[in-house]
């Protein structure tokens, strides 16, 4: 009877990683996204798994995406990369309200 009570734990997905690649400033491509909130020539708002994810710069444009691996490439002036989340355990707020400080 034991064989039906099995005590692995269940796994639906696998935790998938998030890494990011800047090439020459240039290009861009991050891994483990999860859904891209909105972009413009200026900004990309990107869900990853480990939080909201902002890149900024000048004449930028989604190169590639790959939502089945979760891969986004984005090509342009890189100004800047920041994640939107708070680390210090302070309760999570919308991005929205991270946005407009």
């Amino acid at each position: 009877m034991s064989q039906y009570y099995s005590q692995v734990p269940h796994k639906d997905k696998p935790e998938q990683n998030h890494d990011i690649v800047i090439k020459n400033r240039k290009t861009i491509e991050i891994t483990g996204v999860k859904h891209v909130e909105s972009f413009d020539h200026e900004e990309f708002l990107l869900e990853t798994v480990m939080g909201y994810l902002a890149v900024k710069g000048a004449q930028l444009k989604m190169q590639n995406l790959n939502v089945e691996q979760g891969m986004v490439a984005i090509e342009g002036k890189i100004f800047e990369i920041s994640y939107l989340d708070d680390q210090d355990g302070e309760a999570s707020k919308g991005f929205f309200s991270k946005l407009f400080r």
